[in-house]
């Protein structure tokens, strides 16, 4: 983890030193907060049986907690910086973590959907702007380093949402135990953040968080440089969340592959994201950001080529595997280049910015692919899978170009 020292002057932030208790307990919190934040990613869709059984619904009904999640995380990543301006870093995480808690919460002891739907909407706001908020604390203060760690925690929650929901049904108890658990542990959280509150908010550097001297968004949106880091966030998750989406599909339904098998090859792309950050948060200071993430691009574009190529299984699990691994590093790499992209007083805009792009590309492309398949064949995930892979790498490198130019 970064010290004291190692806070980032040439992200035009220079903070005096910090207590050694603090210096601890922030990454630490921040660290708990990324594992909050896939925890629940993780339990919806081993619960999701269970919970359609109890309220009668069909299987699509999903759906309805899905968008309306994306849209609370979407408005509240978006809008994070908005209420940075009028509230500090320290209280807006606490109030969210308190939000999701509570959401959680309600899903344990909601009697009725239409609840839960509304709440899925609290869990989905409360989770954006945490994930905005924190990401512009550590993209400010700290390194490609700490935001690697930071995600591979994520990987870390949602890895461990569906074990707290097997547990709890094998012995016989209701899904809502594992909601109740969860929540009950966002709600410590909450705590500590509220003790921590003054903490999070650096006094020499009001813009940081939003203070006083942060650009507007619309003058965010004027740059070149925040429109295009959230068109490559919004095409990459868009892939990220593809491979995941659609791999099962593709190798049991398409290629008649048994379903043990690509659960298991699923299962090593999942992880594989949380081995790439791990493994990028230690490299992170023997190669450049851009170098990092142009080579994760081209692998990922690897692996959906392996992955189309109809030849061998192994080949195709190989390439889905590569692609996990790739795609781990990039997303907390370009976020840790956004100060350097855009200057610090655009940063917490633009973070929320692209924040709101990875949930809608998480949201939309990997629709769109469906749609494409179910017309064309089962068959067109592969080129879909690629196009889009090289789309990114092509739309990064007018990034690093553009960053290069107004240097």
């Amino acid at each position: 983890m970064e010290t004291a020292s190692q806070y980032r002057p040439e992200a035009g932030v220079v903070s005096p030193p910090m207590p050694r208790r603090t210096r601890i307990l922030l990454p630490t919190l921040a660290s708990l907060a990324f594992v909050s934040l896939g925890l629940p990613d993780g339990l919806l869709g081993t619960a999701w049986p269970s919970m359609r059984a109890s309220f009668g619904l069909p299987l699509g009904a999903q759906g309805a907690l899905l968008l309306a999640g994306t849209v609370g995380y979407v408005g509240a990543s978006f809008g994070a910086s908005h209420i940075l301006s009028r509230l500090t870093l320290g209280r807006l995480l606490a109030a969210s973590a308190f939000a999701t808690a509570l959401a959680l919460l309600g899903y344990a002891a909601s009697p009725f959907w239409w609840v839960l739907v509304a709440l899925a909407f609290v869990l989905g706001a409360g989770g954006g702007a945490i994930d905005a908020g924190i990401n512009t604390w550590a993209s400010t203060l700290h390194g490609p380093r700490m935001l690697n760690w930071l995600h591979a925690c994520w990987g870390a929650g949602a890895a461990m949402g569906p074990a707290v929901v097997v547990l709890v049904l094998e012995t016989g108890r209701s899904w809502r135990l594992a909601y109740a658990l969860v929540g009950a542990s966002q709600l410590a959280l909450a705590v500590g953040l509220v003790l921590t509150s003054r903490s999070w908010t650096p006094t020499t550097a009001p813009t940081a968080t939003g203070s006083a001297g942060s650009a507007g968004m619309s003058e965010t949106l004027r740059l070149s440089a925040a429109r295009l880091g959230a068109l490559v966030y919004f095409v990459h998750v868009g892939v990220e969340v593809g491979f995941g989406v659609w791999a099962f599909t593709l190798f049991t339904e398409g290629r008649g592959i048994a379903p043990a098998i690509a659960g298991f090859w699923l299962s090593v792309y999942w992880g594989g994201l949380t081995v790439g950050r791990l493994l990028a948060s230690f490299a992170a200071a023997r190669i450049s950001p851009g170098a990092l993430v142009r080579g994760c691009l081209v692998a990922i574009s690897v692996g959906a080529a392996l992955v189309w190529a109809d030849g061998t299984d192994i080949v195709a699990f190989a390439g889905l595997a590569l692609a996990g691994l790739a795609c781990g590093p990039v997303f907390p790499t370009l976020m840790a280049t956004t100060p350097g992209r855009v200057g610090v007083p655009h940063v917490a805009r633009t973070v929320g910015l692209q924040v709101a792009a990875a949930a809608l590309g998480a949201a939309l492309l990997p629709a769109l692919m469906g749609v494409v398949a179910q017309r064309l064949g089962l068959e067109t995930l592969g080129p879909q899978l690629l196009g889009l892979s090289v789309g990114t790498l092509l739309a990064h490198e007018v990034l690093l170009r553009h960053r290069a130019s107004a240097a």
